[in-house]
């Protein structure tokens, strides 16, 4: 694992950190597999409640355990991991007690567990787009972990954690209407309703560009507030409070990019869907991510590298999906 580490921008010191927490996370990675893999099939059965709940008990689970273990029991790093693996576990068992149960519209049994090829196929082909979008994001963090250490060292490491932190913040609601308008455009589509089709993928984009603005205003205006909900080194802070002004700029743009993504997924088109994911993050930031900084942007380049990326990305995204998909849903 040293190596590895290593290869992605830890530090010798930062190393023994990562090192203790993996030891311990990873051995509990069943849990969390099962909880955000299972919980999808209870929301698609008409209860996001039930779903809602398993994720928030779980994480009410994580808050009260790590103070329990990280300073009661004295367990340092080790307790922050075993925390987060013990409310995975509880988020699991929630949700695989609701779809063996007789609330659950479609139960799990033996019998209907045996794997369809055909089906399998159909689920990894529209899913591989989610899956590269997370292969990508490692990708990234790899490229900018690396190059920051480099350019910067721990310090700029840690405003890079932070920074990223901040961004699913903001981008967990986006991820929330998309994955809610999904159904709803798949459906629509299905029924040969296109101008609710239509209406569920502006719905998307509007709703998406709006929050994503209000987003941008928070970050611009009350930067140093985002980094003290996970810090308190003042050195931290003044180090990244422009670096998240750069990083967060032309931010709308990834709601053209989620809306444009969206749409290809919910309507089948794995080779679009699959396209943008690599496009955004594999053709544009790992590149810029290692060329900026040695073209004399140093460490800010690395931060460019993201709006750059949202422009070029969400536009190039958005407007092929205006392009293909209302091109076949027609103006009636």
């Amino acid at each position: 694992m040293r190596p590895v580490l290593f290869a992605i921008g830890a530090s010798a010191e930062s190393y023994k950190y990562a090192a203790e927490y993996l030891s311990v996370y990873l051995a509990g990675t069943v849990f969390s597999m099962l909880a955000t893999g299972l919980v999808g099939y209870v929301n698609a059965q008409g209860f996001p409640r039930v779903g809602m709940l398993s994720v928030v008990i779980g994480c009410a689970v994580n808050i009260a355990l790590d103070p329990l273990f990280i300073f009661t029991f004295k367990m340092g790093i080790s307790g922050a991991a075993l925390a987060t693996v013990l409310s995975q576990a509880v988020s699991a068992f929630l949700v695989i007690s609701f779809l063996f149960g007789k609330r659950a519209a479609v139960r799990l049994s033996p019998r209907n567990m045996r794997p369809d090829k055909g089906i399998v196929a159909s689920i990894s082909r529209l899913g591989a787009s989610n899956f590269i979008m997370q292969a990508t994001n490692l990708a990234v963090q790899v490229a900018c972990n690396s190059t920051l250490q480099a350019y910067g060292g721990d310090v700029y490491v840690g405003v890079m954690t932070v920074t990223n932190s901040v961004r699913e913040i903001f981008t967990l609601p986006i991820n929330g209407i998309v994955n809610g308008a999904s159904p709803v455009i798949s459906y629509n589509y299905g029924a040969k309703d296109y101008k609710r089709t239509r209406d569920a993928i502006n719905f998307n984009t509007l709703v998406g560009s709006a929050f994503t603005v209000f987003a941008w205003l928070l970050v611009f205006l009350f930067p140093a507030l985002w980094f003290g909900i996970f810090t308190d080194d003042a050195a931290l802070t003044e180090a990244g409070v422009d670096m998240l002004r750069i990083y967060f700029f032309g931010f709308i743009f990834m709601a053209l990019q989620f809306s444009g993504q969206s749409a290809f997924q919910a309507l089948g088109d794995a080779k679009h869907a699959i396209f943008f994911s690599l496009l955004r993050k594999v053709i544009i930031v790992v590149p810029l991510t290692l060329l900026l900084p040695r073209m004399g942007f140093g460490v800010k380049g690395v931060f460019l590298a993201e709006p750059i990326s949202n422009v070029i990305g969400g536009l190039a995204s958005y407007l092929t999906m205006r392009g293909t998909i209302y091109k076949r849903l027609g103006s009636k």
